[in-house]
């Protein structure tokens, strides 16, 4: 979840909402990846889609079997579904999203084999977004 914060970092730095994530495929990082909606002006351009992408053409396939995801938020609906299709076998994420994370819509969406392990530097995760929307609001 480190590897993640300091993508977020590069996220912040890009002036993007700052979230980061890491795909690890047998314990060595396939894809780092943060926000780059503003940059691309591309609404779907949420860090752990850039990661999904990044990994898939790492492995050279469109499945992410045997990976682990780690996100520095709860993935939306949008990304959750994505992740569904890669067949990721694990999410590690940090920070809850009580607006539009994918546990409010229901647990479902994700494949049935995927693993989630939740809260994982979750107060890091989560003073990184709140100083940069307390930031914004100033």
């Amino acid at each position: 979840m480190r590897e993640a914060l300091k993508e977020a970092q590069k996220a912040l730095d890009k002036d993007e909402i700052p979230i980061g994530a890491i795909i690890v495929a047998n314990d060595k990082i396939i894809a780092r990846a943060h926000n780059l909606t503003e940059t691309l002006n591309d609404v779907t351009a949420h860090a752990e889609m850039q990661a999904i992408t990044s990994a898939a053409n790492y492995i050279g396939g469109k499945y992410l079997l045997d990976c682990t995801l780690y996100v520095t938020i709860e993935p939306c609906h949008m990304c959750a579904g994505a992740l569904a299709w890669s067949q990721i076998s694990k999410i590690v994420y940090g920070a809850s999203e009580t607006k539009k994370g994918f546990s409010l819509l229901n647990q479902g969406i994700l494949h049935p084999k995927t693993e989630v392990v939740k809260g994982v530097l979750a107060d890091d995760c989560e003073k990184i977004l709140k100083d940069f929307f307390a930031k914004r609001r100033k």
